[in-house]
């Protein structure tokens, strides 16, 4: 990954106005070292800067009682530095371009919610598990895999209601670390602004760790049987996992007999992004910069930025804002998807059908994958836009359990997979990624799996924020079954 971004303060207003008035938008691209190259972009024909969602309808967003605060708030975080660089989103946008053009995989997973109080071991357990499964998917896909991490900046959530009653007391919704907290309390449920600077904080911390594990030998090749040591061999999943991590190893042996030397750079290091949904519009716009080397906005709270099913009106502030900004942005797509609706989200949010600017993240549920995904692909196929598609096979997937716990089901959730992948086999299109709610933990908190959780051992460790994750064990499985599909598929073409 690209060294950390620790820019200048930004320009006063006037002189942002300057420069944007002596950049242009359609001036031929700088090249980077290392980056494909990048289209030129279509002028705007629109005036939007990083504000210009304030007119719109904004849904999801809390009710700060102090609007001052607020704003003192904001101004701050405008004046902190960027979280991540121009540099590392537009190299990102490069490998999810070869996605999308059919070359490559993508691994998105990461918790649902994190905390404020994410040590630094389970921010490690988290991307050792993201490893694992990138390393089985690119070995059974023989593709190289894209790996984005839901983490150092996953904290707001939208939630279906703003208040919920227990016992009669009615509260805001928790709306995530960033926002409010979850105790069922009056005082911990009132919307603070200085959480995003807690939030700020703690993802500056995990995004530097992140760096610091890809590219600091973590993440070398030699070391996947090491990831396996913590994970018990009492399953078969487990004992599947090492004798690929051994097959692997003895790969780079024989490179390394033949001459090869196993330290390029490639083997010893990778790429982890970091990505999470663009919820609370004040914390994003504050991240928000001008790159002055193209002219661009980006949002620098993280690489990868993705807009909820809640809040993908074509009128409303979260496309608003997204459309203006150059990362490399996602929509999710749930059931009631319609193929005209997907395609005006195209031309807002991707009107130059630039490869790895926009990936669709499909959340249908394991019921509804083979009626609703269909129409989608064939829009998409016949229109001939360019995007990644990723399946988001958990939030269609949640029930409640009779012990009141919110879960989910490894065969629901391995249902809506498969499905996924069979409709882009049927459709002649690339299946391209997987997006999971996971953790390195052996949680319980989804049900099924090879270690066979049931509803009554949701209670053990159901140590979720919000929605429930897939266990270490579980996330490996899936990535294992995805992986035998992936290998079917190479085969049978």
């Amino acid at each position: 990954m690209t060294p950390a971004f620790a820019p200048s303060l930004p320009l006063p207003s006037r002189d942002r106005a300057t420069l944007r008035a002596r950049l242009s938008h359609t001036r031929a691209p700088v090249a980077v070292l290392g980056e494909a190259p990048r289209p030129v972009s279509a002028p705007i024909s629109h005036p939007w800067t990083p504000s210009s969602w304030r007119t719109r309808r904004a849904l999801q967003q809390p009710t700060y009682p102090d609007q001052e605060h607020l704003a003192r708030v904001e101004n701050t975080i405008s004046h902190l530095p960027a979280l991540v660089s121009p540099g590392e989103m537009r190299a990102l946008k490069a490998q999810l371009g070869n996605v999308a053009l059919g070359h490559g995989f993508v691994l998105q997973g990461g918790d649902c919610a994190e905390s404020l109080e994410e040590t630094s071991e389970g921010v490690t357990d988290n991307i050792r598990a993201l490893f694992k499964m990138a390393v089985v998917l690119m070995w059974g896909s023989q593709e190289p895999v894209v790996k984005i991490g839901r983490l150092a900046g996953q904290y707001g959530k939208p939630r279906s209601a703003d208040t919920e009653v227990i016992d009669g007391v009615e509260l805001p919704s928790y709306r995530g670390e960033n926002i409010n907290g979850a105790p069922f309390t009056p005082e911990a449920r009132i919307p603070d602004p200085n959480r995003m600077l807690l939030a700020y904080n703690r993802s500056a911390g995990t995004t530097n760790l992140v760096r610091a594990l890809a590219s600091g030998g973590f993440g070398d090749l030699k070391r996947v049987k090491e990831w396996g040591m913590d994970w018990s061999m009492g399953t078969a999943k487990g004992r599947e996992y090492m004798a690929t991590a051994e097959r692997i190893a003895e790969s780079l042996h024989f490179m390394e007999t033949c001459g090869v030397s196993p330290q390029q750079p490639v083997m010893t290091s990778t790429d982890v992004f970091t990505s999470h949904e663009g919820l609370l519009l004040p914390y994003e716009q504050a991240l928000t910069r001008m790159d002055e080397e193209t002219g661009e906005w980006y949002d620098c709270s993280g690489h990868f930025i993705w807009i909820g099913e809640r809040t993908r009106e074509i009128e409303d502030a979260h496309v608003q804002f997204a459309k203006g900004i150059a990362n490399p942005i996602g929509v999710k797509a749930g059931p009631t998807m319609k193929p005209e609706e997907l395609l005006r989200l195209c031309d807002e949010l991707n009107p130059t059908n630039e490869p790895g600017r926009l990936t669709v993240i499909t959340r249908m549920g394991a019921g509804k994958i083979l009626q609703g995904l269909p129409p989608l692909v064939r829009a998409i196929k016949r229109e001939g836009r360019h995007v990644v598609w990723v399946s988001d096979s958990m939030h269609g997937n949640t029930f409640k359990a009779d012990s009141g716990f919110k879960t989910r089901s490894w065969n629901r959730i391995m249902t809506e997979v498969r499905g996924f992948f069979a409709v882009h086999e049927a459709e002649g299109t690339k299946a391209g990624g997987l997006h999971f709610e996971m953790t390195g933990k052996e949680v319980t908190e989804c049900v099924g799996g090879t270690r066979k959780i049931k509803a009554e051992d949701l209670s053990q460790r159901y140590e979720s924020l919000c929605d429930p994750r897939l266990n270490q064990s579980q996330a490996l499985e899936m990535a294992f079954e995805a992986a035998e599909i992936l290998r079917s598929q190479r085969r049978n073409h």
